[in-house]
């Protein structure tokens, strides 16, 4: 409660506040406006049953299952954002020696992104359309005019584009990362409704049955929020949990103080990829799909497609397994890996170890601690990476398992989740930013007394 007066009284903060969530307002508004002449009948269905689109169904904040002119959402701009970063690292000369130029080479990059993403958006757009044209009980009601893709194509490339535009104002001027904040502001909004879903599904359904099916009902329903609960302290409790290497610094002094020796320490995130990895292994798993549909009109209806669906058995070769979930594990872990080393680089903390005089206790400057850091950060991205593929291969699981029978939208846990917390711990980190900037101002404007 001190700390919601203290936000309340802080008229920077609620400045901020405020303008973020008059430009969520617009992009709820623009997520409800349907493209002009298209009618996407069945598409809520078709996404809410597991297919390849519903990534990005969440990471448009739930723009496509209206077919809105926001339906794009920032996907392609978030794949975009990965390719240039993985191209930055030593792949391409030109994009590494940007990424070591400081704010002229991050500005540089970003306008690459920004071209990147328009090149990705309408790709991704045809695909779409393509994708959703040829799935069975989903109407757009296009009539095969290639003008008809194109007006479509480049009405989701505006929106798409506004949608990036308004997350760079809540960057800005608002509060939080704005691409972050307009997919927690989707994922955020379709929960009161899966809880209503699972209230009428659990207690108002059974209501007028007999009293033991009613007792059920209840059960059944406390059971779902508990659930919900412990889903959201796991996945806070990975976010926050992090290995400290301690760190020494050598002084002109000769040394430390034992109040400093405590005080400096190396933080290794358990899940220091974030979301990422997931994104990746779900667009590659999306990637055959869009593919298909350039190559046959039928692509999305081909049965082998159905190997790289997360939520449906395949057989291959008498062997009934669900082979695109296992695919979508092992990518998630590889990615993980892959992007903690890319976000974490010990030879390169180990080299500003040494040109800052820091260092390890108990482990050589150089190579050794280049190794050293290394080996921990393989361990602990260990942990970090089969929690985070439990977390994304949950609802999945959920699914094949017909828990909630055919009704899919209750699913528990996954992507979604992981996003809405990272967003809500960064969210209370930059606030108690702001306010220890303030309280620092008040106390410089007493004379320090």
């Amino acid at each position: 409660m001190k700390k919601i007066a203290q936000i309340l009284k802080n008229k920077e903060i609620m400045n901020r506040i405020l303008f973020t969530v008059l430009i969520l307002f617009i992009f709820r508004i623009g997520a409800q406006i349907t493209v002009p002449g298209v009618d996407p009948t069945g598409l809520e269905e078709y996404l809410n049953s597991g297919s390849a689109l519903s990534i990005m169904n969440l990471l448009g904040g739930g723009t496509l299952q209206t077919f809105s002119i926001f339906a794009l959402g920032v996907s392609p701009y978030i794949t975009a954002q990965i390719i240039v970063q993985l191209l930055s690292t030593d792949v391409l000369p030109a994009l590494s020696e940007l990424r070591r130029q400081g704010q002229y080479g991050r500005r540089k990059m970003e306008y690459a992104t920004r071209y990147l993403t328009l090149l990705l958006g309408a790709v991704q757009a045809y695909g779409i359309i393509k994708t959703i044209e040829n799935t069975p009980d989903v109407s757009l009601n296009l009539n095969g005019n290639w003008l008809t893709y194109v007006y479509i194509i480049v009405v989701l490339l505006a929106g798409s584009m506004l949608v990036m535009w308004l997350g760079d104002k809540i960057s800005v001027t608002g509060i939080g990362n704005g691409i972050s904040m307009i997919i927690f502001a989707g994922i955020v909004c379709s929960l009161p409704t899966q809880i209503v879903g699972a209230f009428n599904k659990y207690i108002s359904n059974t209501s007028g049955h007999p009293e033991n099916m009613v007792i059920s009902g209840v059960f059944k329903f406390i059971l779902y929020i508990v659930s919900f609960v412990i889903i959201i302290a796991f996945v806070t409790f990975i976010e926050l949990s992090q290995r400290k290497i301690p760190v020494q610094h050598s002084g002109k002094g000769g040394g430390q103080t034992p109040s400093m020796a405590r005080a400096s320490f190396l933080p290794i995130k358990i899940n220091s990829a974030g979301v990422i990895p997931v994104i990746f292994a779900s667009s590659l798993l999306m990637a055959p799909s869009i593919i298909a549909t350039f190559v046959s009109n039928s692509g999305s209806e081909a049965k082998w497609l159905k190997i790289f669906s997360t939520s449906e058995m395949y057989d291959m070769g008498g062997w009934s397994m669900p082979w695109g979930l296992i695919i979508y594990i092992v990518l998630t872990i590889a990615f993980t890996f892959f992007y903690a080393n890319l976000q974490i680089d010990p030879a390169q903390l180990a080299e500003n170890f040494q040109k800052n005089g820091s260092y390890i206790p108990g482990i050589k400057p150089g190579i050794e601690t280049e190794r050293y850091i290394r080996k921990v950060l393989n361990r602990v991205t260990c942990i970090g990476a089969l929690a985070l593929a439990l977390i994304a291969a949950l609802p999945s699981v959920l699914t094949l398992s017909g828990v909630f029978g055919q009704d899919n939208s209750l699913v528990l846990g996954g992507t979604g989740m992981i996003i809405v917390v990272g967003v809500c711990l960064e969210l209370n980190n930059q606030i108690d930013g702001l306010l220890a900037g303030k309280s620092f101002d008040e106390v410089v404007a007493g004379g320090g007394r």
